[in-house]
């Protein structure tokens, strides 16, 4: 059987949890499975590299942060590999480029585009465990790349594909997907099974364990996914197809996005093709936009209001400053200060009242809505960042998830 395990920085952050980390691989390839094996870089080194990158220039190129940001992933893969040696299993380190992972040339959030595999496979057959370094790949044209926050998780679950691996374990510092973050709400339950569905929804709205991206794979090629804890042997969270089973819960979970900022193009002219233009100019910035408001028209003008993450807010202005001159737009303002509140589960599509019920909890509350977002399995609210924490337990509380039983329990929001 073929696992691809993922080991996230604080699994590695240290040289005892890298040993850990490497018991723990061993135990795996001695049960008599090929181990695929990617890891993050060490801790807070990610964080501690684009700090540094900072000391030097506060509008670093893209091409030169990732020829930095990929270093960190290096000397984890090289310090697990020889940890792993050291228990007398084969091992061998490679980079993202060294093992063909090939992107395409958007620096700091490059998207995969193929992976050949081969080199993997040849180690593999020498009875090797194969570390490989997450986040990171390479163009055609030689040039070293980035994933984006979370890439790693993205690495994990295209290499299980092209692999055909059974499974992909992802190792973290928590033990699975709960229904909100404990450390927000404490009575919040470790969920026993999630689907790809939710768990995409829930990863593109502010939670931690998986990157959105990864699970778009994982549910393309149905590889199922496994969220457990480096530091213990219980069982995590199972991310797999829809059952008829998950229908039974309305709401698996509560999710906050902190990282967010809303931008305001102001007085656009209310002619049409100009939201086109000014998207298509946005969109070509590579910048992602999420919730977007624009109000009614009454005196030939209209304010457009979107959202966007918080570390794209710059370049944004300056796409979104420049594009409002083109159209004749009065300006544009922003406000940094706001953090995105949702609600998520599959049971959403054959139930009413749900964003009744969520509207009347915030109300409660006093926390204004500024904006509102909805899919078939979700609905959020963009409200101020300074009532987030009493937003999620408002909601928490208000769906009953607390009183989740153990074999309902499914999806952990960070």
């Amino acid at each position: 059987m073929l696992i691809v395990q993922k080991f996230g920085g604080s699994s590695v952050a240290n040289p005892d949890r890298i040993v850990n980390v490497a018991k723990r691989v061993a135990l795996t390839r001695r049960e008599g499975h090929r181990v695929v094996v990617v890891v993050s870089a060490l801790g807070d080194t990610t964080d501690d590299l684009i700090e540094l990158s900072r000391k030097v220039t506060r509008n670093p190129v893209e091409r030169e942060m990732d020829m930095l940001m990929a270093t960190g992933e290096q000397v984890s893969v090289a310090l697990l590999a020889m940890a792993i040696q050291e228990l007398g299993i084969p091992a061998i380190s490679f980079t993202g480029a060294q093992v063909g992972i090939v992107t395409d040339s958007s620096h700091t959030r490059a998207k995969i585009k193929n992976i050949s595999g081969q080199r993997i496979s040849e180690q593999l057959k020498r009875g090797k465990v194969v570390v490989v370094a997450g986040f990171q790949g390479m163009t055609e044209d030689h040039e070293i790349t980035t994933l984006g926050r979370g890439g790693s998780d993205l690495s994990a679950v295209a290499l299980a594909v092209a692999l055909k691996a059974q499974v992909c374990e992802i190792y973290t510092d928590v033990e699975g997907v709960y229904t909100t973050d404990p450390r927000i709400v404490p009575e919040a339950r470790k969920l026993e099974s999630v689907s790809y569905d939710e768990m995409l929804e829930m990863a593109s709205l502010g939670a931690q364990v998986m990157q959105a991206r990864s699970m778009e794979v994982a549910k393309k090629y149905s590889i199922p996914i496994h969220v457990r804890s480096s530091f213990s042997k219980q069982p995590g969270t199972i991310i797999s197809k829809e059952v008829k089973s998950m229908e039974d819960v309305v709401v698996r979970g509560v999710s906050l996005a902190k990282e967010e900022a809303k931008v305001t193009i102001c007085d656009v002219p209310d002619k049409p093709g100009l939201a086109a233009k000014i998207f298509t100019r946005i969109s070509e910035a590579n910048i992602n936009v999420d919730t977007i408001v624009q109000n009614v028209s009454k005196t030939g003008t209209t304010d457009l209001s979107f959202t966007v993450g918080l570390p794209d807010l710059n370049k944004t202005l300056t796409v979104a400053r420049k594009v409002a001159r083109e159209v004749r737009a009065k300006g544009v303002t922003y406000d940094d200060k706001i953090a995105k509140v949702s609600v998520v589960g599959i049971g959403m599509r054959s139930h009413s009242g749900i964003a009744a019920k969520m509207f009347q909890a915030l109300a409660k509350e006093s926390i204004n809505i500024e904006m509102i977002s909805t899919s078939e399995i979700k609905i959020s609210c963009v409200i101020g960042k300074n009532q987030a924490v009493r937003a999620v337990r408002a909601l928490h509380k208000a769906f009953g998830l607390n009183r989740l039983g153990r074999k309902t329990q499914l999806a952990l929001v960070r």
